[in-house]
């Protein structure tokens, strides 16, 4: 039976796509305050300026192309029972092909009731406009999880990372909770593998593989590491 490979991804491997991410910026996302255009505050102050503000992400996610890190994983699933959990809210996990992908922090490409979050409209790459209403006639928002808001995915998340055989981390800082605190649910023995340039925000076992590389090529020696087990 193949394994059960978890796998959660970053901003690290989208960046590689043209996707910028606040953290490059000194805390502004694409020169605006992450506090203004990401957090649930920042949409009560100013709905309109967090819709125009996604509504340029969208612009961007539809001449944005998967790279050779998303199609390599999209490619484990020949070998492996591949499970995605992912911080990004763009679709290029989809688009290389993954099958299995848990957004944790909502999706670019769909909107929801500003009333209740669990009404969800697919509405791709349009923008959505002040007076655009959902369903219940509330404003539709971004179906996007924001800083002071419940990660309804995490109980989800969870399960997968305990069902762990080989967990894999890909392109995250670990500093954002609570996904950062998946690799506590991850079975005891399980081998970890961590694909990132930069130093880790938090404590890993001492057993795990750090390999100190882009998520591109990260994502090419772990495929080596993979068909060696």
């Amino acid at each position: 039976m193949p394994k059960n490979l978890i796998i959660l991804t970053g901003s690290g491997i989208s960046a590689e796509s043209g996707i910028k991410t606040f953290r490059d910026s000194g805390g502004l996302w694409e020169e605006h305050r992450v506090e203004d255009v990401a957090s649930i505050e920042g949409w009560y102050r100013n709905p309109k300026l967090v819709l125009d503000f996604y509504n340029q992400r969208r612009v961007q996610l539809l001449t944005a192309e998967p790279n050779a890190a998303h199609f390599g994983l999209a490619e484990l699933e020949a070998e492996f029972e591949v499970r995605i959990i992912t911080q990004n809210v763009d679709n290029l996990h989809e688009r290389a092909g993954s099958h299995i992908v848990l957004h944790l922090h909502g999706e670019l490409t769909k909107a929801c009731s500003s009333r209740d979050k669990s009404h969800i409209t697919d509405i791709g790459y349009e923008a959505i406009q002040v007076g655009d209403k959902a369903g219940d006639s509330s404003q539709l928002r971004p179906f996007i999880v924001w800083f002071g808001e419940e990660v309804p995915a995490m109980e989800t998340a969870i399960a997968w990372a305990s069902e762990a055989d080989i967990f894999v981390i890909i392109g995250t800082s670990l500093q954002v909770y609570p996904a950062a605190g998946l690799v506590d649910f991850v079975p005891a023995g399980c081998p970890i593998y961590v694909i990132d340039p930069n130093d880790i925000g938090r404590s890993l076992p001492k057993d795990c593989v750090v390999i100190r590389e882009n998520a591109v090529n990260g994502v090419q020696q772990l495929k080596r590491f993979l068909s060696s087990r």
